[in-house]
């Protein structure tokens, strides 16, 4: 089952180059596997598979059934002209105090789409993922759409937009993300000299 890649800081970005920035939600990364004859089968973590026994992942799969699994489906079918043999979704899995990968089971939580890989045709484009899914509830918040830029990557690490953990840019053959100095300093004060492997 394909993994979603590691994205780099705001370094491997292309200054100068149309991108579009998501929100990035504090949570946990979690894909999801469909196929013409299973359905959606298989459900996973950014690093291993799970079912409906592992807590607190579980939690997502009834959320994602009922929100978003037919819509996903249904536009990605018509992109294609039906003829699709797999579809993984991207989402992120996370609630009120979700930080840094660590959920409270008893909270209620939110399940957000960010990206959908196409068998043997790739990850769909950022600007055609907007197109495809702005009209639902379940799509990533666009925070930025313009030039990647020094001025902007300055604004989201000052906190000049309504962020909490920071934003992911795509651009046209990158993406990167860039955090806010507030959500680095949190790691810093909750994890110590182990922050980076957080961040």
């Amino acid at each position: 089952m394909l993994s979603y890649p590691s994205i780099p800081s705001w370094k491997a970005s292309v200054l100068g180059e149309p991108c579009i920035a998501f929100y990035k939600y504090d949570g946990s990364n979690l894909r999801w596997e469909w196929s013409p004859k299973k359905g959606w089968y298989k459900y996973g973590t950014r690093n291993q598979l799970f079912d409906a026994n592992a807590t607190p992942y579980n939690q997502a799969i009834p959320i994602f059934h009922d929100t978003m699994a037919d819509d996903i489906v249904s536009k990605v079918m018509a992109r294609e002209g039906r003829k699709v043999e797999r579809i993984i979704a991207f989402t992120e899995f996370f609630g009120p105090s979700s930080f840094a990968g660590s959920h409270d089971e008893k909270e209620e939580k939110e399940l957000i789409l960010f990206d959908v890989s196409v068998y043997k045709k790739g990850f769909i484009p950022a600007k055609e993922f907007v197109k495809m899914f702005n009209q639902f509830p379940f799509m990533a918040d666009v925070i930025y759409e313009g030039n990647m830029n020094k001025q902007f990557i300055e604004d989201v690490w000052s906190g000049k937009y309504p962020l909490n953990e920071g934003v992911v840019c795509k651009g046209n053959q990158w993406q990167a993300k860039i955090k806010t100095q507030t959500y680095l300093t949190r790691l810093l004060n909750r994890f110590g000299p182990d922050w980076e492997r957080y961040e």
